[in-house]
């Protein structure tokens, strides 16, 4: 008899490689034979069986035990295939130079075969569209699906009317990740001609799912449950019957659409060749990043601190430490006046001291003094429009004097139209974060999250992940005469030894995502393991 084996099978002739295919793309043996027929042959087993099941009469013992032995030959049979085709798909491979030496990011090639058109809208701000557009990129990769450039959200609450060419290089996304995927800046025309006739379909895909949702999701099973252990697995990565069957899918959310954990090795690297490789800014917005960097170099180090203290965030936080009844009023007013926030009594005091409130610029100016951060370093904001203005840093600048912003470093020109879009005044601070000494969020936002993780990934460069239950309560102490400033600074630093930007091992909680370490906050798997057995594990440890 032939060796059976799964090879893989290129376009077929006259085919075209870009046009969704309901074929196969797998045969078995050096004979040709399908893995389609054997499926078939299956389908036909069963069905004699029981048929014969059904009227004993007419089947002998011998018979039985024959179509027993039968039946179970050709599940071993596709059970083999099957594995082998996706030994294939996870196969090491030569790894390819990067930009970043990294090797863990390194994903296996594969043949690439179009199984239809993926488009999608993605929600949030600048950071939270990023990091959904990582994932749908990935899973576009693991369906065999041709990405279209994505379309940017312009309807949240800052009204930035970018698209994906405003804030990242189109050209460079598309060529960085061409042995992955195919991406294109629009539908073909044919697609579109289609889409006159027929409506889009739409699909809201759940929000923290594994891979074997978006398989399950866009695939089906013509085996009953017993059979699904291998053989459903297979098939799921063959057939994709959404997309054969309407081409084109649009996904309408692109935030927080892949779990953190229980995703396998090669999902996690594909995420991070995405994000680290892939989406770049636009070289216009680099230049402006780069600038600004280049100044604050040329008079020493600098902090770069994500100040988050702008008029929506206390609005929607409804915290009001500091405030006085006036713009208590304001914020009150603006949160119950939004219909999509449905938290509207806020106790504030309550959330502060359960650490859920953004600290405000005094409080971080006490926090760093006690972290002994030196008083003469630069501080740059990296943040939209601080509440209440000049005025509200008094607190901050009492202790570190040297506070700048992109707007008093660059003249009004530099920045042109760019001040008129916070996504891509945003591109900017992020590139100036990367960049910094030292790194350090007064909130644990997206791009808290994601400045920390991408720190981590350019080298475990230091970031003050500042622990906000902690340090209220010390915080509170201190000014009111219970500690003296070495009890407290001894015990902010003691709360920080492990919240520096160091190698840490991901907080996993399963079932609850919302409450564990973001894959974005620490990609682990895309990093050198260096953290010692004694450390680096926060498991048990509550974040704040």
């Amino acid at each position: 008899m032939d060796k059976i084996s799964c090879t893989k099978v290129g376009v077929l002739p006259g085919e075209s490689e870009d046009k969704p295919s309901g074929k196969m793309g797998y045969k078995v043996g050096s004979r040709g034979i399908k893995c389609e027929k054997l499926r078939n042959l299956i389908i036909r087993a069963v069905k004699t069986h029981k048929s014969n099941s059904s009227n004993p009469a007419s089947s002998t013992p011998g018979e039985s035990r024959f179509w027993a032995i039968g039946i179970t030959l050709l599940l071993i049979v596709m059970w083999t295939c099957g594995m082998q085709s996706m030994a294939f798909q996870n196969a090491k491979w030569p790894a390819a130079t990067l930009k970043f030496i990294h090797p863990a990011v390194i994903i296996p090639e594969r043949v690439y075969r179009n199984n239809g058109y993926l488009t999608v809208s993605s929600n949030g701000g600048l950071n939270q569209m990023r990091s959904g557009i990582s994932d749908m990129v990935t899973i576009a990769r693991f369906l065999n699906l041709t990405l279209v450039v994505p379309e940017l959200d312009n309807t949240s609450f800052w009204q930035d009317n970018s698209q994906f060419g405003d804030i990242f290089d189109v050209d460079h996304f598309i060529d960085s990740l061409k042995e992955e995927l195919k991406i294109v800046k629009e539908l073909p025309p044919y697609q579109k001609y289609k889409l006159k006739s027929r409506p889009l379909f739409q699909l809201a895909p759940r929000s923290w799912s594994n891979m074997s949702y978006y398989y399950d999701t866009v695939s089906f099973s013509f085996f009953p449950r017993f059979f699904t252990f291998s053989i459903k697995l297979w098939f799921m990565v063959q057939v994709l019957p959404i997309f054969r069957k309407f081409e084109i899918v649009h996904f309408l959310k692109t935030d927080a659409r892949l779990s953190n954990n229980e995703l396998p090795e090669n999902v996690q690297k594909m995420r991070c060749k995405v994000y680290y490789e892939g989406l770049r800014f636009t070289p216009h917005l680099e230049k402006i990043g780069k600038k600004v960097v280049s100044i604050l170099r040329k008079k020493g180090p600098f902090l770069a601190l994500h100040l988050r203290y702008e008029k929506d965030m206390l609005a929607f936080t409804g915290c009001t430490k500091e405030l006085n009844k006036q713009e208590v009023d304001e914020l009150t007013s603006m949160r119950y006046a939004c219909p999509w926030w449905k938290e509207k009594k806020i106790n504030s005091t309550q959330k502060r001291e359960e650490g859920l409130c953004p600290m405000t610029p005094g409080e971080v100016g006490l926090a760093l003094k006690a972290l002994d951060i030196d008083p003469e370093i630069q501080v740059y904001i990296a943040a939209g429009e601080i509440y209440g203005k000049e005025k509200r840093l008094e607190g901050l600048r009492a202790f570190y004097p040297n506070l700048v912003k992109k707007e008093t470093l660059l003249p009004s020109s530099d920045l042109g139209e760019i001040k008129d879009h916070s996504n891509r005044m945003a591109a900017v601070d992020y590139i100036v974060s990367l960049a910094s000494d030292i790194f350090a969020p007064s909130y644990d936002g997206n791009m808290a999250k994601v400045v920390e993780g991408h720190r981590r990934y350019l080298g475990y460069k230091t970031t003050i992940r500042l622990d906000r239950k902690v340090l209220v309560t010390l915080i509170d102490k201190y000014k009111s005469g219970k500690m003296r400033w070495d009890e407290f600074s001894d015990s902010v630093k003691k709360a920080h030894r492990g919240l520096m930007g160091g190698p840490v091992e991901r907080l996993k909680i399963p079932g609850k995502p919302k409450e564990e370490d973001y894959f974005y906050l620490d990609p682990e798997e895309c990093l050198p393991k260096m953290y010692p057995s004694s450390q680096g594990k926060r498991s048990d440890k509550k974040k704040h």
